[in-house]
């Protein structure tokens, strides 16, 4: 009897026992940029290998799309000009030529010169997420992905005027949960600071910039995108 008493309360304690947190976290910095807590991360984006492969495919897909080719010259045959052959083909002593509208005259056409093309890649929607998992991932391997304290901002630029100074960063991406206003307002004319939605980042944004900042609710919300769910901005 006494061994399934002591059975039965060993049985209890471990249906009371805590979840254990997922052991990935990051310095959380207010707008001012100290250090303001720690932030966990969900193992489930950034706890695994980071394919640099991918992100390479990904930022030169990215970036093919961004340029266009818009350079066009006219080859012989699209130059309007007449027809006619210049001069008899023999006797005369110089070259062999038939219409003025060849690359060699001026006015002519031009030769193995650039024509205008639309070149877009495309990238499958498995492959996107992938690659802006990859991203995150080395962002975190190389300490720079942070959280970051929003606080209650006023849309002032003063309030984060002296965020990249405090967080010694160059360029920074702040992630958001949702498109605000106030901190759309806050940010935008501070050099080198780019706000995004968890739904709008993607691989190219992340790898442009120094750092990257997400909020609390950022991740949560990056995590249901990750995860296939639809994932609607809250306003």
């Amino acid at each position: 009897m006494a061994t399934k008493q002591v059975k039965a309360e060993n049985s209890e304690v471990a249906a009371v026992k805590p979840v254990k947190a997922s052991g990935m976290s990051i310095t959380t910095y207010s707008l001012l940029g100290k250090a303001a807590g720690t932030m966990d991360l969900p193992k489930s984006i950034f706890d695994g290998p980071v394919n640099t492969a991918l992100i390479a495919q990904a930022m030169r897909v990215y970036i093919n799309n961004e340029k266009g080719h818009f350079s066009n010259t006219k080859t012989r045959g699209e130059v309007a000009g007449s027809t006619r052959k210049i001069y008899k083909q023999k006797g005369t002593g110089r070259a062999r030529h038939g219409s003025i509208m060849a690359p060699i005259f001026v006015g002519g056409g031009i030769a193995l010169g650039p024509k205008s093309r639309i070149t877009n890649l495309e990238l499958p929607k498995k492959m996107k997420k992938a690659a802006l998992v990859a991203a995150l991932r080395e962002k975190l391997s190389i300490k720079e992905l942070n959280g970051v304290d929003l606080g209650k901002l006023t849309g002032k630029t003063k309030e984060v005027g002296g965020f990249l100074k405090g967080t010694n960063k160059k360029t920074a991406l702040v992630v958001v949960d949702s498109a605000n206003d106030l901190v759309m307002r806050a940010m935008r004319n501070v050099k080198g600071l780019s706000v995004m939605t968890a739904l709008e980042i993607n691989v190219f944004e992340v790898i442009k910039h120094q750092s990257v900042f997400m909020t609390q609710e950022a991740v949560a919300k990056l995590e249901e995108r990750m995860a296939g769910k639809k994932v609607e901005e809250t306003k």
